[in-house]
């Protein structure tokens, strides 16, 4: 797994581990990878669900650079909003790899329980509930991180949808509502006791948004009062912090979020250091723009040429972020990149991104676009 990712990142097979601070003992001696129900992860480190980001294009690109599990993105437990062309494209395909895990919100226990029922029948492998989600249109109705206030709805839906379903359900929640109610480890019992099969915790609660720093002595709470399997979510950026949250909290696994928006080899790199104590380094440059064009033109294809535009454009300002670009580099490739309204320009407005950072002459760059070093799309454009 490690030779193939680090091909992957590399273009190259066998890629040298960089050299680094040794991984805590508490981390390598751990236990195997989390079974979720009959679903054994391949590593420790799961892709988060997140609305809006994590379509099948980037999962698939998250799963194929090594991480263990992805999630798809949340979908409404409405019945009205199941034909609507966002939740038919945030639903699990076909062409998904690995466990098939889809996240349904919502406060009332019966359409939770049909939405898990018809997700089941629409493929889904694992049901995953979101009371989580910080973001005021998912709490103002009562969904999300707003249900941890009342811990009598929590366990009604929990146990509904356990019930409702033959597939594994999992949980992710945050520590609480607010510093001064931080009631995880209640919420974890009760997940336990409806017969939840794993748990993701951020460490912060739903008043913290995604402010301050993540705390991780509740989560380390919660792994020691539950048998269920629990995932450390916040803050986990890089391979030494997802393996200092597992020395501390003693959690299965790492769940990894927001970290690897621009940087979906980020879970390869985490689950190679604390799973074997290898370190694997970013991508060249040209890996990245191959990486990153792959990525652009999956987006076209599964969300179509005019929406695969525009989600394209965020995703790109995320690699160069990511980049180590100079700032004003950044906002003059990102400026002219979100006036494209063609796929094939915005494809091939790749090989001028190579220039750039390469510093090559312009007239090398428009050479490497004719020769197609990273898209298809870019050869038949040029």
């Amino acid at each position: 797994m490690i030779d193939t990712v680090a091909k992957e990142l590399t273009g190259a097979p066998g890629a040298p581990a960089a050299a680094g601070p040794a991984v805590p003992a508490a981390v390598t001696s751990r236990q195997a990878p989390p079974r979720i129900g009959d679903h054994q992860l391949r590593n420790r480190v799961v892709l988060a669900p997140m609305a809006g980001i994590t379509d099948l294009p980037f999962r698939s690109l998250c799963w194929r650079l090594g991480a263990g599990m992805v999630v798809a993105e949340m979908v409404s437990a409405d019945p009205k909003l199941r034909q609507t062309r966002k939740s038919r494209l945030r639903r699990v395909h076909a062409r998904e790899s690995g466990p098939r895990s889809v996240q349904i919100a919502g406060a009332d226990p019966q359409l939770m329980a049909d939405a898990a029922r018809y997700n089941r029948d629409e493929g889904a492998e694992i049901i995953d509930i979101n009371m989580g989600c910080p973001a005021k249109k998912v709490c103002q109705r009562a969904a999300g991180s707003a249900l941890l206030r009342d811990e009598e709805l929590v366990a009604r839906i929990l146990e509904a949808v356990v019930a409702a379903v033959d597939v594994p359900v999992t949980l992710k929640i945050r520590t609480g509502w607010s510093p001064d109610e931080r009631n995880g480890v209640a919420v974890a019992r009760i997940a336990e006791a409806s017969g939840i099969a794993a748990l993701a915790v951020h460490g912060r609660t739903r008043a913290d948004r995604f402010n301050g720093a993540a705390e991780f002595a509740t989560v380390a709470a919660i792994v020691a009062t539950v048998g269920i399997p629990v995932l450390a979510n916040g803050d986990i950026d890089s391979p030494e912090r997802a393996a200092a949250v597992l020395a501390e909290t003693s959690a299965a696994g790492v769940m990894v979020g927001r970290a690897a928006q621009g940087r979906p080899w980020l879970c390869g790199q985490i689950a190679a250091w604390v799973e074997h104590g290898v370190r694997l380094p970013d991508p060249d440059p040209a890996s990245q723009l191959r990486l990153l064009a792959e990525h652009v033109e999956a987006l076209h294809d599964f969300h179509g040429v005019e929406r695969g535009l525009r989600i394209a454009r965020k995703h790109v300002g995320w690699y160069l972020q990511a980049s180590g670009m100079a700032e004003d580099q950044q906002r003059r490739f990102a400026r002219d990149f979100n006036r494209i309204e063609a796929g094939a320009a915005q494809l091939a407005s790749l090989a001028e991104l190579h220039r750039i950072r390469e510093g090559l002459p312009a007239e090398l760059g428009n050479s490497i676009q004719r020769d197609a070093a990273w898209s298809r799309s870019a050869t038949q454009a040029a």
